[in-house]
């Protein structure tokens, strides 16, 4: 998820906001103020309605901060690196690199948010008892009562057990915990949101028929998100499980083409497009790595400047590369192939380039080591008849 602009950090974690949730922040001041309040606490002035709706938005929306931030807490101090937390149209995301080393850590970083959203919701509600109870009514009343339902609403709603909900999460580390199979408890859960997410699409329609637009098309597109969700959590969980204990050196690419950085574009374009078939190329001074060149950097120099232009002026610096070690653990450095570098990482020892590391050289690895666990289990057979043998997986 895309920060559209960032609003500070909390625990060494970026906070961030998406443009899209000016849209949940319209929708629930606008509701609160125009329809619900109104009719059910008549009387106020018009800006009294509009100052509680606001209140509610503004509230609402740091109750889901909490949430999120109580995951990136928790998972940090499980040794998981947190890249940001981003506030967006349909709640909010913790973006957690890796995963839990086992269920019990897996239990307490997802667990945590719909605890804090419910402890929230909670505290709200006693708030609606206190009130009552001292002679305090109205509007007051009124916005305390629906921040307690909403962020009730939330903690029951995270922890439906399909993926990639909260309760997802945990029904993965139960299973996980009882089958002591981490992909087989993920693809397990990612279906259960499969499963939720058509639910959620159908129930939409259904609510889009009898006349409630906007609830039917929030349903919709919540159901759309999980479901996608749930198919994203599966791919990453069976790439993470396919290169569990794979180091970088058993993936690169060794002794890469690698280019001086005073060379011409012109000449790059003459002497390594035109010869080789990569399409990215090491930038190297005496050994060590300065920079890379890319084949789409190239393209951005008009062709009557590539002739005055030096290969150095269009890599990409070092200090904006991903950089590894052979020994490195491969899902370790799979969250770092992004930026300029084109998803590549430069291979160093002793400050010398040895080889280089991209998405295509990860890919296959992960292929390779499917094929191999698979023929592995195919080979685990016992005999059923003289003709046939019956696999035995797990």
């Amino acid at each position: 998820m895309r920060l559209s602009f960032r609003i500070g950090q909390i625990a060494g974690v970026p906070i961030g906001v998406n443009w899209s949730v000016l849209v949940v922040f319209l929708l629930i001041t606008v509701g609160l103020s125009v329809s619900s309040l109104p009719g059910a606490y008549p009387g106020y002035p018009w800006w009294a309605y509009l100052l509680a709706g606001l209140c509610a938005a503004v509230v609402f929306l740091a109750g889901l901060l909490a949430h999120e931030v109580a995951h990136a807490v928790v998972a940090t101090r499980n040794g998981l690196r947190v890249k940001q937390v981003t506030l967006w149209m349909l709640g909010g995301i913790a973006e957690v690199r890796g995963q839990a080393r086992d269920p019990a850590a897996e239990a307490r970083i997802v667990g945590v948010g719909p605890l804090v959203s419910f402890l929230i919701g909670v505290a709200f509600a006693v708030a609606v008892l206190v009130t009552a109870l001292a002679g305090v009514g109205g509007l007051l009343v009124g916005v305390l009562l629906w921040l307690a339902v909403i962020n009730l609403a939330i903690a029951v709603f995270n922890m439906l057990p399909a993926a990639p909900l909260d309760g997802g999460r945990l029904l993965k580390a139960a299973l996980w915990t009882r089958f002591g199979d981490r992909a087989r408890a993920a693809a397990i859960a990612a279906r259960a949101g499969h499963v939720l997410g058509a639910v959620l699409i159908a129930f939409g329609v259904l609510v889009v028929l009898f006349g409630e637009a906007v609830s039917g098309v929030w349903l919709v597109l919540l159901g759309g998100f999980v479901s996608v969700a749930a198919s994203a959590e599966l791919r990453q969980s069976m790439v993470i499980e396919a290169l569990a204990g794979v180091r970088v050196d058993e993936v690169m690419s060794t002794r890469p083409e690698t280019v001086p950085p005073d060379m011409s574009v012109a000449e790059f374009d003459d002497k390594f497009l035109r010869r080789f078939r990569h399409s990215a190329f090491p930038v190297t001074e005496r050994g060590r790595p300065v920079g890379l060149v890319t084949l789409d950097r190239v393209r951005q120099v008009p062709p009557e400047r590539r002739a005055g232009t030096r290969v150095s002026d269009v890599a990409c610096p070092t200090d904006q590369l991903p950089l590894t070690t052979p020994q490195e653990a491969v899902n370790d450095l799979l969250p770092r192939l992004n930026g300029c570098a084109d998803e590549r990482a430069l291979v160093v020892r002793d400050d010398r380039l040895v080889g280089i590391v991209s998405t295509t050289d990860v890919s296959h690895a992960v292929q390779r080591r499917t094929l191999r666990r698979d023929e592995g289990r195919a080979r685990v057979a016992v005999p059923v008849d003289e003709d046939r043998w019956l696999p035995i997986l797990g």
